[in-house]
This record gives C-alpha cells, sequence and structure tokens, in this order.
C-alpha cells in the first residue's frame, strides 16, 4: 500500500515538516469534528490552499494528503447519515448496515496508520508515496519549469 520513493532532491527540514503536517492535519480534524466527516477535507483542503505555491516536495505531500480525503468522505458520509437514520428513524440495523460499518471501519483504520506512518516518514525527508493515490497525484502535482 505504501512505498518510498527517492525524491528528486533533499527537502529541507522548513519542507519536510509542512510536507508531514499536510497528514497531521487530517488526523487533528478527526479528533476535532468526529461525527462529521466533511471536517477532514476541510481541513486538509484548506491546508492545501495555503501551500499550494509551496515547494514540490510539500505540494506532492499536500495533494496526497487531499486525495485520500476526497475518497474517504461519500464512505463516511454514508455511514454517517445511515447511522443517524438507524438513530432517530424507524429503520433497524440490518446485515447490510453492520458489512458496511465494518468495512469503512477497517478503510478508516488503514487510512490512519498510513497517514501517521507517513506523517513520520515524511517529516524525516522520506517520500512516500500511497498506492493508487501517490500515481494519481504525479498526474497532478507537477514540477514547476
Amino acid at each position: 500500500m505504501i512505498k518510498e520513493m527517492s525524491f528528486s532532491y533533499g527537502p529541507g527540514d522548513h519542507e519536510s515538516e509542512k510536507a508531514s503536517n499536510s497528514y497531521l492535519m487530517s488526523l487533528i480534524a478527526l479528533i476535532a469534528g468526529l461525527p462529521l466527516p466533511i471536517i477532514n477535507l476541510l481541513a486538509t483542503g484548506i491546508f492545501y490552499l495555503v501551500n499550494r505555491k509551496s515547494s514540490y516536495f510539500v505540494r506532492w505531500h499536500c495533494t496526497q494528503a487531499l486525495l485520500s480525503q476526497f475518497s474517504m468522505l461519500p464512505l463516511n458520509s454514508v455511514a454517517f447519515w445511515w447511522t443517524l437514520s438507524i438513530v432517530f428513524g424507524s429503520e433497524g440495523i440490518t446485515n447490510n448496515y453492520v458489512a458496511y460499518i465494518i468495512l469503512v471501519l477497517l478503510f478508516n483504520s488503514t487510512e490512519f496508520v498510513a497517514t501517521i506512518y507517513t506523517a513520520i516518514q515524511t517529516r524525516k525527508g522520506i517520500h512516500i508515496e500511497w498506492f493508487f493515490y501517490g500515481s494519481i497525484t504525479n498526474l497532478i502535482c507537477k514540477t514547476k519549469k
């Protein structure tokens, strides 16, 4: 799922810190706005917008973090609203609901661990590409000429 890649240059300490913070932003937002899935995307999106003119290393990692939050939003939103419909509605807990919640917890747990690992490694200046997101990030994020 995660692979260490060599980067074209050695990022400076301030670049490594900013790149690492792009991943930590989603974790902090998760804790602050736990029940609302959009909070993670907003926090990561704002951090991306603030750093979109930064060095390539920082932009690349901000983009990867943002892409991961975009994919988690639909999964978490469906789980959130489905849970609310069970709590406040007449719908009961079904096998489909339990299976979906298990799937969402599995995806969120994997993303949580990957985010922590990537934040730590990126802070050390090590370039980490996630499966699927890394390839898309390479297509979106280009070096400045």
